[in-house]
Order: C-alpha cells, then structure tokens, then sequence
C-alpha cells in the first residue's frame, strides 16, 4: 500500500514515449510545455553537476597521485593507522552531526522556494552554531576515550599519540559539511565545488607534502588537513552568507528557533548515518580488528580507487536532490519521473568505460602504488561491480529521503547493516581483505536493489525502457578496446600510460557507437539543453583567453 506522497500515475499503456507507463502530457500542460521544463532542469542539472563533475575528476586526479605519493611514501601500515583514525571520528561524527547536514540540504531548498525566510534564516545560522559547539563536545570525548579504543581494540600505539589531531579533523570537517550541503540546497554548486575541489584539495596536497618532506611522516599529512580544513569552513560560511536571501543572513541580534520539522528529519537521517556507518565502516574496523594496520592500509587504498566509479552519479545526485525536494513540493510528480529515468541512464551510460578500465586494469592500478599494494587487485574488481548496480538504479536513496520517505530507508539501511556486520565477522577472519570486499560489495549491491524496490511500490516510478538495450553494443566496443591495450601494455612501458590511453579511447568509442544506436526523444533533449550550454559558455571562455 503506498504511503502518503506517492506518485500515482494514470495506465502505463497510455504512454506513447519511449519511457515507459509515463503520461506524454503532464496536467494542465501542453507537450511542448512539458519538453521545456524538461529540457530546462535537465540544463540546470548538467550545468551544476557539471562543474561539480569537472571539480570533482580534477580533486580525483590530483587525490589517486596524491594517494600514490603517499603509499610510496609512508607505507601501507602508515596509511592503515589512519584509516583507522578516520573510523574513529566517523563513529563519533555520526552523532556529533545530528543529522543536521542532510536536512540543511533538503529544507534550505523548501525554505528558500517557499520564501519562509524565518525558518531559512534559523536552519543555516543556528544549526550551523549548534553544530560548532556540538563539535568541539565530541572532540573532547574523542580525546578521552580515544587511546582507549586504539590500545585495547585496534592494538595500534602509533594511532593512539595521533587522537588529538583527528580531533581536530573533525572539529573543522563537520561545520564544513554542513554549510557545503546548505550550498547544495540553494542549488548552485559552482562555488561549493570552487572552494572544496579547487581550493580546498590542492592546498591539503601542498601543506601536506610539504610536512612530510620538512620530516612530519603522518603527523604532517594530518597537520595539513586541519589547516586546509580550517580555510575551506571560513570560505564556505562566508559564500553561504552572501547566497542566503537578505531576510535569513545572519545577525546576531536575531535568534531564530529550529523548526520541529528539521528535527525530526534529522533525527531520522541521524538514524540512517548510523547505518551508513557500519555499512561504510565495518570492513575497516574488523580488518583493524581481526588483522593487522597494514591489510586495512591496503584495503583502503584499494577502496579509494573504487570510490571514484560512482563520480558522475555522485555529481548528479548533488543537485539532483534539491530538485527532488522542489519538484515533490510543487506536485510536479511526472516531471520528476521522467528526468529520474533519463538521468539513470545517462549515470549508467557514462560510467560503463570507466568501469570496464578499472576491472581489466585492476593489477597494473594497484601497482602504481608500490609492490607491496598490487595484491588487492582483486578488491578492484569485486568493488567496481558493485558500485556498477549502485549507478545503475540511479538516485534510488535520494527519491525516498527527499519525498519524505526517509523511514523507509531506515528500514532498508537497518537491515543492510545487519548483513554487512555479519559477513565481515564471518568473511574477514578467513579470506581478509578479500573476505572485507566480498562483504562490501554484498551490501552494497542489496541496499540498492531495495531502495529501488521501495521506490517502484511508493512512488511508482521505474528508471528502465527498453533504449538500455542500446548500451549493451558499446559497452562491449568499449571494453574490447581496453582489453586491447592491456594485452600490448608491454609495448607502452609504462602502466600508468596505457591505463590512461584507455581510458580516453574506451569512452571515445563507447560514445561513438552510442550515437550510432540513436537517441531516443529524451535523451536528444539532454543531448540538445548540454550543447545550449556548452555554446553558452564557449564564447565567456574565449573571451576569457584573449
């Protein structure tokens, strides 16, 4: 029985387009009414998850070198005690936060197009002061009972002379996440992605290398962290003031109180962090636990490379989100459907080379990070996969948190957290860090199948027609390709060149047969709002060079 808010949409066989049960004319709207919304909001998502994107590939590039650097540099057990560390504050983090981030997300939006500039100017300022002090409690706590767990538990002494410092971290990190989610609610997140991408993550890299020549080791990667952190909270509170709508900015003669709604949101997404926790946490922590600092190291590094498969759904979820919120508020039901699956796709269509590249050159990618990494290959490849079904059901989470529908994730996460624990307790004492992947990937791949469970029963929308069929072909050009230039690496010297050249020709093929299968009605609107702003922007750029 769907709950309140769902989405009923009249027979699916009424539908003449390509995208399934979708009605081809939206209430009270003409066809050429509904393909100019459409196409705008498919304009606004490609122009800020664009650039969020763009600064997204650039911190990730700069971060795989970076995290080469420090692999070569500090050593697997180095970078394993501070994944460790990083456990640590995410467990303490979890409720140092409040749930307080994500419901900055979804109600800067609502408040902001709703013009309840009172509730605006309370949830940015106030949650953001609460949060400060909040901070500084649980970093007190973390002080205290921090060596405790990294003696007793993790059995690691060189984690337990570094807590304070992790402290600090977290201090400068939960504000700074906060007002980067208040940014994403006002749904301009060129200069959120300025600040944290290009700001925020090449002056962590410069403080921190230059720490670590100066003789820091870890203490001066994690000293470079907290200044840099420190300037990304300063720079983010600053933009977000000046994008908040006179009526909300701050003042200090004005006290707003906390509406009850956000509360109660962040109550349930502080039930559903704590999930996320486990889920992202628990095969660190048995591995810490059970093995040694050194395979957490490793797996950490394997886990980061995996990390960057889902980027272009990430991006998209950054400010596809808010548009959630509005849209449902608006009762723009079949909008938000129709741009749910053709976003899906687009997410699916563009992440498949990537995936393809990163599976067939698994072990020349953990190579580069020294000898003694290149065994968790394996982990690549079990990773990838699964994060392939997170891209491939699309925005699942974000539909249900940003309808109001947060308890049935709860219920999902709740039951996902159950079987990570359980599969890292069994699954790590005997095959490692493989046993940990198996267990991550497991996971992830249920958590996603449910949430788009849920989605198609409460809201009664589906991503899926039959033009996916048309990324079968292309996937296969793609990979072929890759596999080609794996086989002949030999002639190229050098891993990271062929991995690179790879890369570039897998999706340079993977595009061009994509176009040659054709473009279905939809999917020639996004190709159409992309372009419209690619030549919008092409002359700012060349008048910017001359």
């Amino acid at each position: 029985m769907a709950t309140q808010g769902a989405i009923k949409t009249p027979g699916r066989e009424a539908s003449s387009r390509q995208s399934g049960f979708l009605p081809s004319v939206l209430s009270g709207r003409t066809e050429a009414s509904e393909n100019q919304h459409f196409r705008s909001h498919v304009g606004h998502i490609s122009r800020h998850s664009g650039v969020f994107f763009l600064g997204t590939v650039f911190s990730a590039t700069l971060g795989y070198l970076f995290k080469v650097y420090l692999a070569r540099v500090l050593g697997a057990e180095a970078l394993g005690v501070y994944a460790l560390g990083m456990t640590l504050i995410g467990f303490i983090g979890i409720f140092n936060t409040l749930g307080l981030a994500h419901s900055a997300m979804r109600y800067a939006a609502v408040y902001r197009a709703t013009q309840k500039f009172d509730r605006l100017h309370a949830l940015v300022w106030v949650g953001g002061g609460v949060l400060l002090l909040s901070s500084l409690g649980f970093a007190a706590i973390l002080v205290v009972i921090g060596p405790q767990v990294g003696s007793r538990f993790y059995h690691s002494p060189a984690l337990v002379r570094l807590i304070p410092m992790f402290g600090l971290i977290m201090i400068f990190g939960v504000p700074s996440a906060f007002y980067g989610k208040v940014l994403a609610g006002y749904k301009d997140l060129k200069l959120r992605t300025i600040i944290v991408n290009f700001i925020g993550v090449p002056l962590t890299m410069v403080l921190s290398i230059a720490l670590i020549a100066a003789g820091g080791g870890l203490k001066g990667y994690l000293a470079g962290q907290i200044l840099s952190s420190f300037v990304v909270l300063v720079l983010l509170v600053v933009t977000v003031r000046v994008l908040t709508p006179e009526p909300a900015r701050f003042s200090a003669q004005r006290w707003s109180r906390m509406p009850r709604e956000v509360w109660s949101f962040s109550a349930a997404m502080l039930g559903i962090s704590t999930m996320e926790f486990f889920i992202s946490q628990a095969d660190k922590v048995s591995l810490g636990y059970f093995r040694s600092a050194r395979d957490v190291g490793i797996y950490s590094i394997a886990a980061a490379v995996v990390a960057y498969v889902p980027l272009i759904l990430s991006s998209v979820n950054q400010i596809f989100s808010p548009i959630i919120a509005d849209l449902h508020t608006r009762g723009e039901h079949n909008l938000l459907a129709r741009l749910f699956q053709s976003l899906t796709k687009w997410v699916l269509g563009m992440t498949l080379p990537l995936a393809a590249v990163i599976i067939i050159f698994a072990q020349p990618l953990m190579r580069l990070f020294g000898h003694e990494f290149a065994v968790g290959w394996p982990i690549l490849v079990i990773g990838t996969v699964g994060q392939l079904v997170n891209c491939g059901v699309g925005s699942v989470g974000w539909l249900l948190l940003m309808s109001g529908h947060e308890n049935r994730v709860i219920r999902v996460q709740v039951a996902m957290t159950v079987l990570m624990v359980a599969l890292s307790v069994l699954l790590i004492p005997i095959w490692g860090i493989y046993g940990a992947v198996i267990a991550a990937a497991s996971t992830n791949v249920g958590m996603n199948v449910l949430n788009l469970w849920q989605v198609r029963r409460v809201l009664n929308i589906s991503p899926y027609n039959r033009s996916y069929a048309h990324l079968i072909v292309p996937t296969l050009a793609a990979a072929t390709i890759a596999v080609t230039v794996r086989v002949n690496i030999p002639l190229l010297r050098h891993d990271w060149l062929a991995i690179g050249i790879a890369a570039i020709l897998a999706y340079a093929v993977f595009g061009c047969v994509a176009i040659g299968f054709g473009l279905d009605a939809d999917d020639r609107l996004v190709v159409g709002a992309i372009w419209t702003r690619f030549q919008a922007a092409l002359p700012l750029a060349l008048r910017g060079n001359q």
